[in-house]
């Protein structure tokens, strides 16, 4: 009895993970792979008391921020979340290295007709290299995208916000 109990425990961990959906995690571990240059990692779900988490501008549950790890090494950390577009959400990856300094955003999922453009690798770097310390203005610091406006917006919106959100749990010492 106590044996099948432990067997269930241990299958039902395999099958909660990380959290995220099937897809969304076949496309985080490639981004993972290909940004981080390794095939062999795991990542950890980060979890944060409550009443903090409850003061960040961004979401920060165990279900979408992540430590990175290879070998006993800390890589970095993975941010999983959903921002607006015009009449849907789409989904989105920050990648951080170990000092919290973003090295790759990606669009994982964009649902809409219009504003696609947002998920170009080249538009996308204008978020690489920045810190919990930065704060992204739209048309001074990130670019326009004709057609694409409110996505731009909420991109660059999510982003800030994430990094307040690091600063915040960085100053109260829970990273």
């Amino acid at each position: 009895m106590k044996f099948t109990h432990v067997l269930i425990s241990c299958f039902a961990f395999f099958l909660v993970g990380s959290g995220l959906t099937k897809k969304i995690q076949k496309k985080v571990d490639k981004e993972i792979e290909s940004t981080y240059e390794v095939s062999d990692f795991y990542i950890e779900n980060m979890t944060f008391d409550a009443k903090l988490t409850s003061t960040l501008p961004s979401e920060f549950g165990s279900d979408n921020f992540f430590k990175i790890i290879n070998d006993q090494t800390l890589l970095g950390y993975a941010y999983v979340a959903k921002a607006p577009s015009k009449t849907a959400q789409f989904d989105y990856l920050i990648l951080l290295d170990e000092n919290l300094i973003v090295k790759k955003a990606k669009v994982l999922i964009y649902r809409e007709e219009y504003g696609g453009e947002i998920g170009s690798r080249r538009w996308l770097k204008q978020f690489v290299g920045k810190t919990p310390k930065d704060e992204l203005k739209y048309q001074q610091d990130i670019v326009a995208i004709a057609g694409a406006t409110i996505s731009v917006r909420s991109m660059t919106n999510a982003i800030n916000d994430m990094l307040k959100s690091l600063k915040i749990l960085q100053s109260k010492s829970a990273l």
